[in-house]
């Protein structure tokens, strides 16, 4: 028999950013989170089309690469300039929205 206490006892409600969440400062916090939207959009484009990583750089206009590095989620690698204009050339065309 397990002895291991598997009942919950605290949890810590989400404000809607999971780098906050994680500890990050707010500011740095929102660009993680617009740099991880913009990377999901283009990683879920790769796949919807089915391209390997080589096609979709072409598409891209960069490296091989950096098409893994989108997909791999190294954010740091990215400005979010670079993502958008990345965006723009598979059509996709993005807006922001200041609350």
């Amino acid at each position: 028999m397990n002895s291991t206490d598997t009942n919950i006892t605290h949890i810590t409600p989400s404000n809607g950013n999971i780098f906050e969440d994680l500890g990050f400062e707010p500011q740095e916090a929102s660009k993680l989170k617009i740099k991880a939207q913009l990377m999901c959009q283009i990683s879920e484009w790769i796949k919807k089309e089915e391209l390997k990583q080589e096609e979709a750089s072409q598409l891209l206009h960069v490296t091989r690469p950096r098409v893994s590095d989108v997909l791999r989620g190294k954010s740091g690698k990215f400005t979010i300039d670079a993502l958008v204009d990345m965006l723009e050339r598979i059509g996709k065309h993005v807006s922001v929205q200041v609350n």
